[in-house]
């Protein structure tokens, strides 16, 4: 099994198709895309030259989502960020935006401990059903900056078979939930 804390190496060829290290084959933007997602970093290297393009490819996602209409980022910030570009020494946005993602990531994972922790309802049945739900809209309303990283592809996700075998145990889980409550009135 492949070591989840090291980058996973992607090649770029002349023809400038992308090769998977790990899996020995040809990958896709939207795969890179969804290997970070499920939490992997990604090193994307120039095999001729062993220049290091994994930011190019990364900004290249972002655009592609962003044309697509999948707008995360408003347009002032757009604005801010092609204007620390103009500031000498890159100003203080880099560092600004990576203690703001990091803030995201400790806040949202405190929050999901703290629901568990702190709910008395957490030792009624279905609850984990109900926690996971909520995970997911947590992650849906923050853009997927979740611990893992980016999940924006939570859609993706939701086609696999598992996927919609969990949702028909959590859509029986929730009935079973209300049914009780309804009860208890």
């Amino acid at each position: 099994m492949a070591d989840q804390d090291k980058p996973l190496l992607i090649k770029r060829y002349a023809s400038r198709r992308l090769y998977n290290t790990e899996t020995s084959d040809y990958v896709t933007l939207e795969d890179i895309a969804g290997f970070i997602r499920e939490g992997r970093e990604v090193q994307i290297v120039d095999l001729k030259t062993g220049d290091d393009l994994t930011r190019q490819y990364l900004l290249q996602i972002i655009a592609e989502h962003e044309s697509r209409g999948e707008n995360v980022l408003p347009v002032n910030v757009l604005n801010d960020l092609v204007r620390s570009y103009m500031v000498p020494g890159g100003g203080v946005m880099p560092q600004f935006l990576q203690t703001s993602f990091d803030m995201l990531r400790e806040s949202q994972s405190k929050m999901m401990e703290n629901m568990s922790a702190m709910n008395p309802m957490s030792k009624m049945p279905g609850f984990e059903a109900m926690k996971a739900q909520q995970e997911a809209f947590l992650k849906a309303m923050t853009g997927g900056f979740g611990a893992g990283g980016w999940t924006g592809g939570a859609a993706e996700e939701a086609k696999s078979e598992s996927s919609g075998e969990d949702l028909d145990d959590i859509k029986k889980q929730l009935a079973a939930l209300q049914e009780k409550l309804s009860k208890m009135k």
